[in-house]
């Protein structure tokens, strides 16, 4: 019934609109080499759901890890661990700034559509960064129309960074793009947009959409997503 009344979409991206099944394009080394930075990228991402996780570790297959200890996801940020005896820190440029740790901006990368991730440790040292892309699902374009011609106002809602947001989005035939949004400012961005009278649907995958998925109108999870993705939504395709 609610449904018949929504005027806006917001779509995740990674797992969304991409098939979620990213790849390693770029190793980027700074103070380590490839193979050090490779194995310290797996041995902190092991313990992450997320996407470009898997496709370190999959990258990373080949050699032999390294101990990790206390893991800590940080929401919409990274992952933490005790890498060999050293805190060390894997995530995107907002949670290096906050640790300390100056990085290099790749915008080339980002204009092409890859997510950089960046690698560091507790005493301020920049080990290198680890750059991901990920494609389109088939039929995301098809979808993305189907939804405008419906009158909805598609909007990406992504914690990506603003230049990848845009690459995919431009993709996809979207035109508004909300871009380095925070788990909890998912929901805020729902929340806003409600408040303006707008009756809005979400449509994610991962785990920071949950709060999104429940805050909305209707919330639809993908149902090869998270489980807390799929246990917050109201439809689950």
């Amino acid at each position: 019934e609610t449904a018949g009344s929504l005027s806006l979409l917001f779509t995740d991206k990674t797992g969304t609109l991409t098939t979620g099944k990213p790849e390693v394009t770029d190793i980027l080394p700074a103070s380590v080499s490839e193979k050090e930075l490779l194995r310290l990228a797996a041995a902190l991402e092991k313990g992450s759901e997320h996407p470009f996780a898997k496709a370190i570790l999959a990258k990373a297959k080949n050699l032999n890890g390294y101990e990790t200890s206390e893991f800590e996801t940080i929401p919409g940020r990274g992952v933490s661990a005790v890498v060999n005896g050293i805190r060390c820190y894997g995530g995107n440029e907002k949670l290096m700034t906050e640790k300390g740790i100056r990085v290099p901006h790749y915008e080339e990368l980002a204009s092409k559509g890859r997510t950089p991730l960046y690698f560091g440790s507790e005493d301020g040292l920049y080990l290198g960064a680890i750059a991901a892309a990920d494609v389109l699902k088939q039929d995301s374009v098809e979808a993305v129309a189907a939804m405008q011609k419906l009158h909805l106002d598609v909007v990406m809602l992504t914690g990506d960074n603003k230049e990848v947001a845009q690459a995919i989005a431009s993709q996809a035939g979207i035109t508004h793009v909300i871009s380095d949004v925070l788990p909890g400012d998912k929901a805020g961005a729902v929340k806003k947009l409600q408040s303006e009278g707008k009756h809005v649907l979400m449509v994610g995958d991962g785990i920071n959409d949950a709060p999104a998925l429940v805050t909305a109108d209707v919330g639809m999870a993908i149902g090869a997503g998270t489980d807390v993705a799929i246990e917050s939504a109201d439809v689950v395709l």
